[in-house]
């Protein structure tokens, strides 16, 4: 029976991605692998506790949406997380997976919805991206920059003109809390002509930076 080590499970709207705003169900998976500067989820490196796919599938029926994010963390870290993505997917649940580029998404199945980060050098984390994941990414999946300053940008810029990213994939770049605003990130966006979807972080404008929003 497969156990995965939970942080929390929580009931609130999608504050990123193309479902921004959807009431969604999201399973937080304890662990992460990487250490990036600007984390927002530093709490869900340690603790949490054990839980089977069948209790985590058990608790999660009392929302009343068929929307779920499984997210860390870094879920993929856990080698378990698979058998939780494909038991929501069989539930009927319009799945979608954060995950942070740096995992191998081979095993994931092809009816989830990934988010996958691109770590720009702002990170600290830039030398983890995965780039062999760029051919596994597929129609209605979406990649995601934080952009934490102008040098950032321009590095994002240079990767999406250099890398073989598929031409069915949407860009989301967001500005890192606290260092770039986000009208400094849309003008550069616009001056630019770039084709990406710009996205701010509701769950924080609507409740604040805290856990479990």
């Amino acid at each position: 029976m497969t156990t995965l080590r939970i942080f929390e499970i929580f009931y609130s709207l999608q504050g990123e991605s193309s479902r921004v705003g959807l009431p969604t169900i999201f399973i937080r998976l304890t662990g992460c692998p990487l250490r990036c500067v600007y984390c927002d989820t530093e709490y869900a490196f340690k603790g949490g506790g054990n839980m089977t796919v069948d209790e985590i599938m058990q608790q999660i029926k009392q929302y009343g949406t068929r929307y779920v994010c499984v997210t860390g963390g870094e879920p993929l870290a856990q080698k378990g997380c698979s058998v939780l993505l494909t038991s929501l997917c069989d539930a009927g649940y319009q799945v979608s997976l954060e995950t942070s580029g740096a995992m191998d998404l081979t095993p994931v199945d092809q009816r989830v919805k990934v988010i996958m980060d691109v770590k720009t050098p702002g990170s600290g984390e830039m030398t983890k991206n995965r780039w062999e994941n760029l051919p596994l990414l597929k129609v209605g999946d979406e990649v995601k920059w934080v952009v934490c300053s102008r040098e950032d940008y321009d590095w994002a810029r240079q990767m999406l003109a250099e890398k073989p990213f598929p031409s069915n994939c949407d860009h989301l770049f967001s500005p890192s809390f606290n260092q770039v605003s986000g009208e400094t990130l849309a003008s550069w966006i616009l001056q630019d002509h770039l084709p990406v979807r710009m996205q701010l972080q509701l769950h924080k404008i609507l409740w604040g930076e805290k856990q479990g929003v």
